[in-house]
């Protein structure tokens, strides 16, 4: 594995602590950083003082606000951006991109308007067949760039993308497992952030550890429905990049989702939260993505429908729960293609 360098495509807290991770296996680290303001900060500071303030970045992670600079004969990939801007950041990228390259998608999301998956977006915006992969799980930012033990999914088509990947990120503190399937992990990694937004709003309404515990384990449910309805394999869900990012997102202070649903649920509004964040949670736009799977599919998933109907169409969180314990229901895993 050549380990003289890597291109990493955004530096908000994730793409910043993974810059930091992977600042220890490869000669040179080239951040790509969209805001030049951040760019200069960082450059000056040596600090990304926005999205992960407090950790050092090393001389080897160069910063750039040149798309052109930091991917010039890159072989490795990074992407860590929104969801909502890959496919137009790939567009950019495009020209450089060649037969050999291993493009790792690092983000969490699925796209609004063609309700694709990060993976697929990025299928689609190449010229040339080239390895890509998905890296997900369990992960904080601030937990990583700050070594603490931590477990990751390694995720492609390809076997050997997998494994190059596996190589790429394991280290002392980070341990990384493979998946081939790609849908199952993406799908989950994404939706997990709609359902942490159901259990912040939960605890936001003061409802105690039992009501969390019936979110996340019907939000899991839901979750694996989309997913094997669409060709996910069920046991994906179960795993790291289902359950255990999951549990993650939905009960750890560190989460952006929770963090705004506890919001929501102490009675702010959605404009009230956002208007001064710079990074907006990723369920925000995720929501809207999942509310139109679910009619596409004809899936029951009461947990995501209502929390979209607090999120996007103003519903009192309290009428909301009350109309969620009023859904009927059959047997726990019904809906699960490949379980029930």
């Amino acid at each position: 594995m050549n380990t003289k360098k890597i291109a990493i495509i955004g530096a908000g807290s994730w793409g910043t602590a993974l810059s930091l991770h992977l600042a220890e296996t490869f000669e040179k680290v080239f951040l790509w950083v969209y805001e030049k303001e951040l760019c200069d900060l960082i450059l000056k500071e040596r600090e990304n003082k926005w999205f992960l303030p407090g950790f050092h970045l090393p001389e080897n992670i160069i910063p750039d606000n040149s798309i052109e600079a930091v991917m010039q004969d890159q072989s490795v990939i990074l992407m860590v951006t929104p969801t909502p801007t890959l496919r137009n950041i790939m567009a950019q990228l495009k020209p450089f991109i060649q037969p050999e390259s291993l493009i790792i998608n690092a983000s969490k999301g699925i796209e609004n308007d063609s309700l694709s998956t990060c993976h697929k977006i990025i299928m689609d915006s190449l010229k040339v067949p080239c390895d890509v992969a998905t890296i997900s799980g369990p992960t904080f930012a601030k937990e990583v760039a700050a070594k603490v033990p931590s477990a990751l999914l390694a995720a492609s088509e390809s076997a050997y993308a997998a494994k190059r990947v596996q190589e790429i990120f394991s280290s002392k503190y980070v341990k990384v497992f493979t998946s081939t399937d790609v849908l199952g992990v993406e799908i989950g990694g994404a939706l997990k952030n709609v359902i942490a937004i159901a259990t912040g709003i939960s605890d936001g309404l003061k409802l105690g550890f039992n009501t969390r515990a019936a979110l996340i384990t019907r939000g899991l449910v839901e979750i694996t429905r989309i997913g094997t309805e669409l060709g996910a394999k069920p046991e994906t869900f179960y795993g790291l990049s289902g359950l255990g990012d999951l549990v993650l997102t939905c009960t750890g202070d560190l989460s952006r989702n929770r963090q705004l649903g506890i919001q929501l649920g102490e009675g702010k509004s959605l404009e009230e939260i956002t208007k001064d964040m710079r990074m907006v949670a990723e369920g925000v736009s995720t929501v809207k993505s999942a509310y139109k799977l679910i009619q596409k599919l004809n899936i029951q998933a009461s947990v995501m429908q209502e929390t979209y109907k607090v999120l996007h169409e103003n519903k009192a969180p309290e009428k909301a729960l009350e109309d969620l314990m009023r859904v009927e229901i059959s047997t726990e895993f019904s809906g699960i293609k490949g379980l029930a």
